[in-house]
Formats: C-alpha cells, sequence, structure tokens
C-alpha cells in the first residue's frame, strides 16, 4: 500500500508503539514515537544502551513490525506490508551495514559485494561491471580477488560499504559502522559515508556510540528510554 507524504519527509515514524515480552512482563521500548528525516540527510542517532536505538533500526529495516502507528519510507508504508514484498521492497531500495561487516568468509570481497544483484535481473557481466564500479569507489578495486579475513577491519568495512550500495538503494541504514574500528580506520569509514551522502545524494541513518562519528552527521537526535530528548544540528 503508498501512502501520500504529505509532510516532505522522506522517512517518516507517525505515534510508534513498539513493546517486546520477556516471558510474563511487556517491556515498552516506544510509546506514541515521531520521527520526521528529509531526504537526503545524514542522520546519527545516539543513546545509551536500552535506549531502543537498535530497534528504531530494526523498525526502519523492516525486520521488526511496531505494535501500532505508521512508517513510511518514501511512499511505502512499510508497516503494511507482507514479508515477501517488504523483502523484495528492502532489496532494491535499503541498504544496511553492520558493525560486524557480516562478510561471508567462504566467498572474495567482489562475491561478497554481488550478493545483492543476485535478486536482480542482470547478467553475470552486468554483475560483475557494478561490483568493480563500487569496489573502485571505496577504493579496494584491486582487491576484489581477495578473501575478506585477509583485510584489515577498516577494509572489511569498506567491502560491507560497497556491499550495502551496489544495487544503488535511496537508504543506507547503519549500526555502529565504526563500533569495531581504530580511530584512523573509523574516520576513513565516515569519510566514505560523508561522501556517499554529500556526492551521491544517499539518505543515511546511523547508529553510533561515538561523539565523532555523530559529528559527521547533517544532524544529531538522542534516545533516551524510548524517547528523543535534544536535537541538535551539527553541520551545514
Amino acid at each position: 500500500m503508498t501512502i501520500p507524504n504529505t509532510d516532505n519527509a522522506f522517512i517518516s515514524l507517525s505515534g510508534v508503539h513498539k513493546s517486546y515480552r520477556t516471558g510474563s512482563e511487556l517491556l515498552p521500548i516506544f510509546s506514541d514515537l515521531d520521527l520526521s528525516i528529509p531526504k537526503g540527510e545524514f542522520l546519527a542517532i545516539m543513546g545509551p544502551s536500552g535506549s531502543g536505538k537498535s530497534t528504531l533500526l530494526n523498525l526502519l529495516a523492516g525486520i521488526d513490525q511496531p505494535d501500532s502507528g505508521g512508517i513510511r519510507i518514501g511512499d511505502q508504508a512499510l508497516d503494511q506490508m507482507g514479508e515477501t514484498s517488504l523483502s523484495a521492497w528492502r532489496a532494491h531500495h535499503m541498504g544496511i551495514v553492520f558493525q560486524f561487516y557480516n562478510l561471508l568468509p567462504m566467498l572474495t570481497a567482489a562475491e561478497n559485494v554481488e550478493l545483492p544483484l543476485l535478486l536482480k535481473p542482470l547478467s553475470a557481466r552486468e554483475r560483475q561491471e557494478r561490483v568493480a564500479k563500487v569496489l573502485d569507489l571505496v577504493g579496494l578495486g584491486r582487491r576484489g580477488r581477495q578473501n575478506p579475513s585477509r583485510m584489515s577491519g577498516g577494509e572489511q568495512q569498506r567491502v560491507g560499504i560497497a556491499r550495502a550500495i551496489v544495487a544503488d538503494p535511496d537508504l543506507l541504514l547503519c549500526d555502529e559502522p565504526t563500533g569495531d574500528l581504530d580511530r584512523q580506520s573509523a574516520d576513513d569509514v565516515l569519510a566514505m559515508l560523508s561522501f556517499l551522502n554529500s556526492e551521491l545524494g544517499k539518505t543515511i541513518v546511523m547508529v553510533t556510540h561515538d561523539p565523532e562519528a555523530a559529528a559527521k552527521a547533517t544532524r544529531i537526535l538522542h534516545l533516551d528510554k524510548g524517547v528523543f530528548v535534544e536535537n541538535a544540528r551539527v553541520a551545514a
């Protein structure tokens, strides 16, 4: 189902409620949460453990569903989609960057990057051309045949970013993308994300504990016990 985009937001959460049951107890995460993200924004979400950051990212990814309320990305209402249609939509419109890379160790870097393209009606040559292009973009054009286990953490994360953008999605969701990296590698990854946002127009939502990572975003939101408690604009 599609719904009109009346507030010019690319991503919109309206009155979202989410709880988890632990035994006989119901643990509330969000109660009437609203969020609006314009297209092309680089948003950082910070907050202590248990504040709801991971739940929010899972809701945006369609991995989890709200108990009530609406989640819209573009003109698509994610909360009203079935799993099959949601998976197909996600493959075309969303890329996800994980903290621990989630690369398959038995595959080369290029083969890992190619995985999202296997869901598209592309020839082997077209897939190889796309993979080569994004590996060049992240500075690993000569490393495609290498196994990720022989790469540094920063290089593995760049493979993860290449995999996330190879299908040319509108939206990147980043879950602590620098959390497992040293400072220099983290800065390199953040520079790549900033480039994807500013030069290629990708909308990015990044969950992070790192203030230096958050400072690269165009806006920072702080979550505390499922509520946004601060909104700071940090870049023009």
